[in-house]
């Protein structure tokens, strides 16, 4: 038998109906995930290993050079990396103002890398800490941070000092690489107060990896960009890969030793027995005919020498060997 309903439970089936229908259930909202997107008509150069390089290597730079403003100014200062990113190259110059200063530096690499025509490297600094430090190589105290406005221009006593500065910049980013490439070099091609100009120099649709740098100088701080082109990084890493390859192959002592063992087994080495030593006057010689006897100053039964390549190695006898004369080595010689 049916189980008969309660009058509350028939109350409301008849308010759902004159409500038009049954209530739904309320479903538990979760969270709406967030998925990153990706660009598949432009995919990434750089893996998550080669940015983690960059960064190793920047964090080095960041160290270096901090003590080298610390040495230069004469006062305390603070250098950090940020990030490092890849980005496309007008991500980067779209943020840029008319006014800014770009510094375009030569990457020389070693020797047997591939030769190709290769974007700059750029460098960007802020004009707040680069002014700071210029006021400082000029004798201020560096303490009060100067009010600048967005179409500042540098004057050209101040672009002599900042060439100056940002050369200690470059000057010790080899550093910086020295745990990877060793013969990495870095030459500043020039100065440029025109960032329009940029757009015949860098492609704007060129990937680029970006390195940012906190700079604090006194009260003042300030980014430092470091934009790498993909075409010189490609080549840089191709370069770390094959050094590593192959400091592992020498790595392993064993294999190397069977291998040039293995190389040096079919080498051919000149062995000749010394029976003893005269001085012979050339008119002896002359006269000399067959059953002459030359006195070698050693008995006949004492041992011989073998040398190898003019080299005595082994001590031995002489004797025969089916009918053929023959040494038989006793010892080695001991210088």
């Amino acid at each position: 038998m049916a189980e008969a309903l309660s009058q509350s439970q028939i109350d409301a089936l008849l308010s759902s109906m004159a409500n038009g229908g049954f209530e739904e259930e309320k479903k538990e909202e979760t969270p709406e995930k967030k998925y990153r997107k990706y660009d598949f008509y432009s995919p990434k150069k750089f893996t998550k290993d080669k940015i983690k390089i960059l960064s190793n290597i920047y964090e080095n730079y960041a160290r270096l050079l901090n003590a080298r403003i610390n040495g230069l100014l004469r006062m305390n200062s603070q250098v950090e990396i940020v990030s490092v990113e890849e980005q496309k190259y007008y991500e980067f110059s779209n943020a840029l103002m008319e006014n800014d200063i770009l510094t375009l530096v030569d990457i020389h690499l070693p020797n047997g890398a591939e030769e190709i025509e290769q974007a700059p490297t750029v460098i960007f600094t802020n004009a707040e800490v680069m002014l700071l430090m210029i006021d400082r190589m000029l004798g201020a105290s560096g303490d009060e941070p100067a009010n600048i406005s967005l179409d500042y221009k540098y004057t050209d006593l101040e672009l002599a000092l900042y060439r100056d500065i940002i050369s200690h910049f470059v000057r010790i980013m080899k550093d910086g690489w020295l745990n990877y490439l060793d013969d990495m070099s870095f030459e500043i091609q020039k100065i440029e107060i025109n960032v329009n100009m940029m757009q015949t120099t860098v492609s704007m649709d060129a990937t680029i990896a970006i390195i940012v740098l906190d700079i604090t100088v006194g009260k003042v701080t300030g980014r430092m960009n470091i934009c790498i082109p993909e075409t010189i990084l490609s080549i840089v890493f191709n370069l770390i890969e094959n050094r590593n390859s192959n400091i592992g192959r020498k790595g392993n002592i064993e294999d190397t030793a069977e291998e040039i063992m293995d190389c040096i087994k079919s080498s051919t080495l000149e062995i000749k027995a010394e029976l003893g030593q005269a001085q012979v006057n050339l008119y002896d010689i002359y006269n000399l005919q067959v059953g002459d006897v030359i006195n070698l100053n050693k008995p006949k039964d004492s041992e011989i020498y073998l040398y190898i390549e003019n080299r005595p190695w082994f001590k031995g006898k002489l004797g025969v060997q089916n009918k053929n004369m023959a040494v038989k080595i006793s010892g080695i010689c001991e210088e």
